[in-house]
Formats: C-alpha cells, sequence, structure tokens
C-alpha cells in the first residue's frame, strides 16, 4: 500500500505532467500559427510523451492500492517573443520538473518507500535526456540567429521525430 505523503505527492506530480503535456501542446499551437510545422510536430509529440509520464504516475498510484485525484490544469502561455524564446522557456520548464522529480526521490527516501524511489530513478534518467534535449535545439537555434534558412533546416529535422507511445498505456516503452 502507497503511503498518504506519497501519494499525495504523486497526485501532484500528474498535475505537473498534464500540465507539461498541455503547455507543450501550446507551444505546438504557437508554432502552428507560424507555420512552423516541423516545431509544431515535435512539440505535439512532446506534449504525448509527458501525458505518458503522467500515466507512469498513476498506473504506480493505483497498481499500489492509492487513490488519484485529479486537480485542475494551470493555463498555459499561449505566446512567445520568438522560436528561440519558446525552447528557453521549456529548458526552464523542464529544470522545474527535474526539481520536482528530485522532490519526490527526497521523499520517497525519507519514507522508505523503495518501490517509489525504482519509479523515480526512471524519471530522473529521463529528466537528464530531456533536459539535453532542449538544449541542444537551443544551442541549433543560438548559431542559426535570425536566418530564416537555418531555422527551415531545423524545422525540416524536427519534423523527422518519430511518434510511438500511447500516452495512456505506461507499460509501453518510450520512443525518443
Amino acid at each position: 500500500m502507497i503511503n498518504k505523503k506519497i501519494n499525495d505527492a504523486f497526485n501532484q506530480q500528474i498535475n505537473e505532467e498534464i500540465f507539461s503535456s498541455y503547455l507543450y501542446l501550446s507551444m505546438a499551437t504557437y508554432f502552428d500559427n507560424q507555420g512552423m510545422t516541423g516545431f509544431s510536430h515535435w512539440f505535439r509529440l512532446q506534449a504525448q510523451e509527458e501525458m505518458f509520464h503522467a500515466m507512469k504516475f498513476y498506473h504506480h498510484i493505483v497498481e499500489r492500492g492509492g487513490r488519484v485525484l485529479l486537480k485542475a490544469i494551470q493555463k498555459p502561455e499561449i505566446n512567445w517573443e520568438s522560436t528561440l524564446s519558446v525552447f528557453k522557456a521549456s529548458l526552464k520548464h523542464e529544470q522545474h520538473i527535474s526539481s520536482c522529480i528530485n522532490d519526490l526521490m527526497d521523499l520517497s527516501t525519507k519514507e522508505k518507500d523503495y518501490a517509489s524511489r525504482s519509479l523515480l530513478q526512471w524519471f530522473v534518467d529521463e529528466q537528464v535526456e530531456e533536459e539535453a534535449s532542449f538544449t541542444e535545439i537551443i544551442d541549433k537555434l543560438n548559431l542559426a540567429g535570425k536566418q530564416g534558412q537555418m531555422l527551415y533546416m531545423i524545422d525540416r529535422e524536427l519534423s523527422a521525430r518519430q511518434a510511438g507511445i500511447n500516452p495512456f498505456d505506461s507499460s509501453q516503452p518510450e520512443a525518443e
């Protein structure tokens, strides 16, 4: 049985992950409105990935006899100054999520909840990948500057990202 402190904290993390999905979907719509379909595609897949993360917490709570309690989702930002500002905001958000995961790891250690620690280790590793992915794109955007041709090339590169997960089936391996 999952203890109440962990159950409550994981419910909060479900909210964080669903908000992440909502935020990235908002970023996708921003890029759709800019005619940058590769960037939009990339963020739509990122939104799906975040729902997958929420469902991993959901299934963990249910499997351990806890109760999932959904909360209101905050309204995401809808406008940004530039492509670069979107990715900088995304990286800042991922750093926030990393901090949340680290806090959950601390709590699971304090509560001696080793099953939750096992789940959370996956998220610790995932957050390293997430931050690296956003940082790599930011580096490319910094190199491109305002050159339309370079942005077009990055847009084409991001359009090649493959889907492959059902966000509501947390048993599936995550696609990159």
